[in-house]
């Protein structure tokens, strides 16, 4: 069985993510996003010794609550979030800063085995956002809505921009093509590790997510309009972007009654 990397990203010790930026970072393959394009996409960022760090990225659902990875929150920090930003290391006067006030992960998520699937929460945030051109509302697939194999789709992140790599300063965006459930799970792709309510996309061994993307969205065009359809959860150990292990998602559309579940009830 393939070893696989969940991504986030946590500061580590005597080190901060500065140290770490490259000047024109970028998701794996991908390039910047103008600025404004991708108006839910929020950059969870958790508290260290007095200052903020980027670990993941989050999509906004409703107008205080954001979707994220389950590994993303499942150790116990003090959380914000940053929407409408751009460049999550200079202030741009578009962003709102909104703390976390309760976090609620997938009741089956287990922390020690991330292809058993449920990498999904949501986190309630201490206020409304202030919706405009800059901070916006995601659209959710469908309850079961299932892409077809190379159906054309965008991931977004800070996330580091090659394994083992920098992490970018300004929102990446990279096209990653839908690998179908039965082609990402033969012998050649991922085998058995992937599951039916995941999303396979990419595996050109070019375009891929990676540390710091986890979290954030996988934006498909359906009749025009951008729905999410992945939260990106995993990578291939051996690389982001290894040839033929594609990004691995949480398939949206297989959790859209826990969604909606969740916020009714809290």
């Amino acid at each position: 069985m393939w070893k696989f990397l969940v991504l986030a990203t946590f500061v580590l010790s005597g080190h901060c993510f500065e140290d770490y930026l490259e000047e024109n970072g970028r998701v794996v393959g991908g390039t910047e996003a103008n600025r404004n394009a991708w108006p839910s996409q929020i950059s969870l960022q958790y508290n260290s010794g007095g200052s903020w760090y980027h670990t993941c990225g989050g999509t906004l659902i409703r107008a205080n609550w954001v979707l994220t990875a389950a590994h993303c929150v499942d150790r116990n920090m003090n959380f914000r979030v940053v929407l409408g930003d751009h460049n999550i290391y200079q202030t741009e006067g578009t962003e709102q800063v909104i703390s976390v006030q309760r976090i609620f992960i997938h009741q089956y998520w287990n922390t020690n085995n991330v292809a058993a699937g449920y990498d999904i929460a949501v986190l309630r945030l201490s206020q409304n956002a202030v919706l405009n051109s800059y901070v916006k509302i995601a659209n959710l697939p469908r309850d079961g809505d299932v892409l077809s194999n190379n159906y054309p789709c965008t991931i977004t992140g800070w996330g580091m921009t090659r394994t083992n790599g920098q992490v970018s300063a300004t929102l990446q965006q990279a096209p990653l093509p839908v690998v179908d459930h039965k082609t990402c799970s033969s012998s050649s792709y991922w085998g058995s590790t992937v599951k039916s309510t995941m999303v396979c996309a990419g595996g050109d061994g070019i375009r891929a997510g990676c540390q710091g993307d986890s979290g954030g969205p996988l934006n498909c065009a359906v009749n025009g309009v951008y729905y999410v359809h992945g939260v990106t959860s995993f990578v291939a150990a051996s690389g982001c972007n290894t040839y033929l292990k594609p990004t691995v998602f949480t398939r949206v559309s297989a959790y859209i009654a826990w969604i909606n579940n969740t916020i009714n009830s809290n």
